[in-house]
């Protein structure tokens, strides 16, 4: 299974993506700000539950296709790789407006959380997300990938309960910042492009090491 360094470098990666505020959190914030941290944390629930979904279904997609050749391993990882150096790329030559703030109807907790699920659970690029990110840190010679994957999944979904929920509770006072502040726009969008680039070719790099 995985090692204790690789499971602390994914925490580390991991807790730097998801320390970075984007859509999901803006979404969270914004309900926390108008219904409270109830709502919130009701939106946190759904977004993280649809976000395991995603993480099983490319443990179990990929799982098979990595086992079938060396060679289709190499290419999902740098394939990957690529895609995350992709989303730094764009994410920094991306120059948004400010947001404005949004005027939320307040709805039921259960709707809350059904809403936050499905908002996560038909994004396909959450789902590209985990098929690029949970391979970087898999290692064939450890034992199943499926099991590596599906435990980095769940890793990745229990740091992501702490970070959003964090947003949520603080979501009156971090909503209005993140929605009118453009500074910390800018500063949002360049440090979230160079965490991506900069996994993107440490794993790239790592993996050309290993063989």
């Amino acid at each position: 299974m995985l090692t204790w360094s690789t499971i602390m470098l994914f925490s580390l990666a991991a807790l730097g993506l998801l320390l970075i505020p984007g859509p999901s959190v803006v979404y969270i914030v914004t309900h926390s700000a108008v219904q409270g941290k109830r709502a919130g944390l009701a939106s946190v629930l759904g977004i993280e539950l649809a976000g395991l979904m995603h993480a099983i279904a490319a443990a179990l997609g990929l799982s098979a296709l990595l086992l079938s050749s060396a060679l289709a391993f190499s290419v999902v990882k740098y394939l990957g790789a690529m895609y995350l150096i992709y989303l730094g790329v764009r994410t920094l030559l991306n120059r948004q407006k400010p947001q404005q703030v949004v005027v939320v109807v307040p709805k039921s907790f259960s709707r809350l959380f059904l809403q936050g699920f499905l908002v996560d659970l038909l994004n396909p690029k959450t789902a590209l997300f985990f098929y690029a990110f949970l391979p970087q840190f898999v290692d064939p010679a450890k034992g199943s990938i499926a099991g590596q994957m599906l435990l980095l999944g769940i890793l990745f979904e229990l740091v992501g309960i702490c970070t959003d929920s964090l947003y949520a509770l603080f979501g009156s006072v971090v909503g209005r910042f993140l929605t009118r502040s453009a500074s910390f726009q800018r500063i949002q969008r360049f440090i979230t492009g160079s965490v991506y680039i900069a996994l993107g070719v440490f794993t790239a790099v790592i993996g050309s090491e290993k063989k």
